[in-house]
């Protein structure tokens, strides 16, 4: 074989592989269409269950309108529940924030407890190690400081649990930026990323196995039989324990009919590479082998790679269609996600976006294979096999900076939640 003929073979098999990323969105649209139209036919919630709930809330820090989170969760209409917030720190910025909370909403249970022990390298989880040993019902709802929700939200949660084959009830975001361009891309990733791949993840593999941190409802019974949050204290991923514990223990893991909200911080765009490639290392770490797998889910650069190529060999409408395939399906599919599926009337200010998600999304993915230490509120840590190793005490420069100016407010603001 000829060094040209190398090359015009090399040049056919990018092509072809570059048909990857079209061929996911194409079935990331099919079951986001499916999921969401079977959704709209399911009937509503019945409000005739209501077992009495524990709202678990493990804080660290004070986000941007955390009052305004926290909030919503007293408003709800429900019957009988009980909150608990629980922080290792009683100094903790967030401490006055929910001691007016109790204030403003005395008719609501809301409990707060600090100096939380340190059981392992995850202070979210050794929150919920108590947390749980706090919670007056069997029935537990476990939801990120970030996340603020509508009034018939627990009836929403509860639903499934009907089913005693139910052991974790979770669910999607809908995102509020709070302002800049990094705020407004958190917001889009539930549309481009999130939402798509768990559904394709779901379909192909005949059920969820992972939850999601924005909600993660379970009893102590399906708690207890998978070993508890303690045995989980020193793993990076505790939405993913979670929900594949339970899965693979044989129980259901279900979605809720309608997504939460989740506050989208003002941030810089270097806070938000910081954040999304922390979530990249734990997923490189949970599933090494999908993560690999994922290269094929990057349009842009495969539709570039493939338009550069078709270009060199004088193929002109090859490479145009590439790049016009990448950008019909993927508009197409975020568009659909959110404006369809989530209803989310900011979808169309956002859309714009995406090519430059893309772009980071790829950056992070790749800096995610080579890299294993993250920054997860203000603490270092190394990821190795999906465990926490502490690096270092604290990063205090960057954790108190943002505290400092919000002290004076009840909405105080962090970057970044659990």
């Amino acid at each position: 074989m000829t060094g040209e003929s190398v090359v015009y073979s090399l040049r056919i098999v990018v092509c072809i592989l570059a048909l990857g990323p079209l061929v996911y969105y194409l079935l990331s649209l099919y079951c986001v269409l499916d999921y969401f139209n079977r959704n709209r036919r399911a009937l509503p919630p019945s409000r005739s269950f209501t077992p009495p709930v524990s709202i678990l809330k493990p804080v660290r820090g004070a986000d941007q309108q955390a009052y305004e989170n926290f909030a919503s969760f007293c408003r709800l209409d429900y019957p009988d529940y009980e909150i608990v917030f629980a922080l290792s720190d009683p100094d903790d910025p967030a401490v006055r924030i929910i001691q007016k909370l109790q204030q403003d909403y005395p008719e609501r249970g809301i409990r707060l407890v600090t100096g939380v022990a340190k059981l392992g390298a995850n202070n979210k989880i050794n929150n919920l190690c108590q947390l749980v040993q706090e919670a007056k019902h069997d029935l537990m709802v476990i939801s990120d400081s970030d996340v603020r929700v509508d009034e018939d939200y627990l009836h929403q949660v509860v639903a499934p649990f009907v089913d005693s084959k139910v052991g974790v009830v979770t669910t999607f975001y809908r995102g509020i930026p709070m302002g800049g361009i990094a705020s407004k891309l958190e917001a889009l990733g539930m549309y481009a990323e999130s939402a798509p791949s768990a559904l394709v993840a779901r379909k192909l593999e005949g059920k969820m196995q992972f939850a999601f941190g924005w909600t993660m409802a379970t009893t102590k019974q399906v708690l207890s039989a998978i070993g508890g949050f303690e045995s989980m204290v020193n793993h990076h991923s505790d939405d993913f324990e979670l929900g594949n514990r339970v899965s693979r223990s044989g129980y259901r893991v279900e979605l809720m009919q309608r997504p939460v909200w989740m506050v989208c911080p003002k941030e810089g765009l270097g806070e938000f590479f910081e954040h999304e490639l922390r979530w990249s290392i734990g997923l490189r770490n949970v599933r090494p082998v999908g993560y690999l797998g994922i290269v094929f889910t990057h349009g842009l650069p495969w539709a570039l790679l493939a338009a550069a190529v078709a270009g060199a060999s004088g193929w002109t409408a090859v490479a145009a269609g590439y790049v016009l395939a990448y950008f019909v399906l993927r508009l197409g599919l975020v568009w659909t996600t959110g404006a369809r599926g989530f209803q989310d009337p900011q979808i169309g200010r956002t859309a714009y976006l995406v090519p430059l998600w893309d772009v980071l999304s790829f950056a992070t993915w790749v800096a995610g294979l080579f890299l294993d230490k993250i920054v997860w509120r203000g603490l270092s840590y190394r990821v190795q096999k999906g465990m926490l190793i502490p690096i270092e005490v604290a990063a205090p420069s960057h954790w108190t900076l943002q505290h400092t100016q919000t002290s004076t407010s009840p909405q105080a603001s962090l970057s970044k939640t659990y």
